[in-house]
C-alpha cells in the first residue's frame, strides 16, 4: 500500500496558503512530519483525513482517490487528532463500543470481541470500566489508538500525539506505535524532533505549505557530518554571532546561550566541532530558510 500526494495545494480564506503544491510518497511503516507552528502539518493531515477540501492536486491510498471518495477512504482510516475529546463519564469500553457502532461494526458479539481485543493490545483491560476522563494523558492517548484501529484501517494519522506526556508514557506509546506501525502506513505530525528520530524509518519537514527536506532520519544527518560547530558565548554576544555566522540555533546551557553553527570548516576561535543530531538538521532547514527571506 502507498500514499501517493502530488501537487496538493490549500489556500485558505483569509489568504494564508497553508499547502503549496506539494508532492510526496509514504509507504507502509512510520512516517514522520516535521515542521513549527505554522508549516502546514495539520492542513496536510486534515486534508488526508477528509476534514477538509483541497484547492488542487490529487491524493491517493492505493487506488482510493482520497479528494473524489471520501467515503471510501474512511472505511480504512484511523484517525487521532492532537486534542482527543471524551465523553465526561463514560468508560472506556463504552467509548470504543460507541465508536466501533459509529465504524459500522454492527453485530453486538462481534463489537464485544473487537472492544475486548483493543483494550488489551493499548494494555488498558484492566482499566476498561473506568471512566476515561479520570485517565492520565497517556492513557487517554491509548485509548485514542485504540478507536484508530478500529476496521482494521490502511492509513492512521496521529496529530501531536506525544505532547503533554511524561516520559514514562511518552515511551509507552511510541512502543504501541512501533507495533501498530508494521502493517499499516502511519503518518506521525510532530513538532518534537526526537520522536521522529526514535520512530520513523523515513521522514519530511515542512514550512510555509512546502516540503524543504525529506528523506530517511540518519541519512538527513549525515548530510550534515563535519559540518556543525558549537561554542559558549556571553548573552550579550549573540546578535553579533547571528548576523556573522549562519546560526542554526542556541539554547541556554548554565544561563549563557550554546550556539551551533552551520560552516564547512572551523568558523574561529573557540567553536568546536560536533556531531549533528536530526535536531540540527531541523533547526537549519527552518532557521537558515527564513533568514533567507
Amino acid at each position: 500500500m502507498k500514499l501517493s500526494i502530488q501537487n496538493l495545494s490549500k489556500t485558505y480564506t483569509n489568504g494564508v496558503k497553508a499547502l503549496n503544491n506539494l508532492s510526496l510518497e509514504i509507504e507502509t511503516g512510520m512516517f514522520g512530519l516535521l515542521g513549527p507552528n505554522g508549516a502546514g502539518k495539520s492542513s496536510l493531515m486534515r486534508t488526508l483525513a477528509t476534514l477538509q477540501e483541497a484547492d488542487s492536486g490529487t491524493a491517493y491510498l492505493g487506488e482510493i482517490d482520497i479528494l473524489k471518495s471520501p467515503k471510501e477512504l474512511r472505511k480504512v482510516l484511523g484517525y487521532l487528532p492532537q486534542e482527543f475529546g471524551v465523553y465526561p463519564k463514560i468508560t472506556a469500553k463504552q467509548l470504543l463500543d460507541h465508536l466501533a457502532v459509529l465504524k459500522g461494526v454492527s453485530q453486538r458479539k462481534e463489537r464485544k470481541e473487537l472492544v475486548s481485543y483493543l483494550l488489551q493490545k493499548v494494555n488498558l483491560y484492566e482499566k476498561r470500566n473506568k471512566a476515561v476522563k479520570s485517565f492520565s494523558g497517556g492513557m487517554k492517548q491509548r485509548v485514542g489508538i485504540a478507536q484508530a484501529l478500529i476496521g482494521n484501517p490502511k492509513l492512521i494519522i496521529v496529530d501531536e500525539p506525544t505532547a503533554g506526556l511524561d516520559p514514562g508514557e511518552r515511551n509507552r506509546f511510541h512502543n504501541l506505535l512501533a507495533d501498530v506501525a508494521e502493517n499499516v502506513i502511519v503518518i506521525l505530525s510532530t513538532h518534537i524532533v526526537e520522536d521522529v528520530k526514535e520512530l520513523c524509518q523515513n521522514m519530511a519537514i515542512m514550512n510555509h505549505g512546502e516540503l524543504i527536506c525529506k528523506g530517511k532520519p540518519q541519512q538527513v544527518i549525515e548530510e550534515l557530518n563535519n559540518k556543525v560547530w558549537q561554542k559558549m558565548i556571553q548573552r550579550n554576544e549573540l546578535e553579533n554571532y547571528t548576523n556573522n555566522y549562519k546560526v542554526i540555533s542556541n539554547k541556554m546551557v548554565g544561563g549563557k546561550p550554546l550556539i551551533h553553527v552551520l560552516n564547512d570548516e572551523n568558523p574561529g576561535e573557540g567553536f568546536q566541532q560536533v556531531q549533528p543530531t536530526l535536531e540540527d538538521v531541523f533547526f537549519s532547514k527552518i532557521n537558515l530558510v527564513q533568514q533567507a527571506n
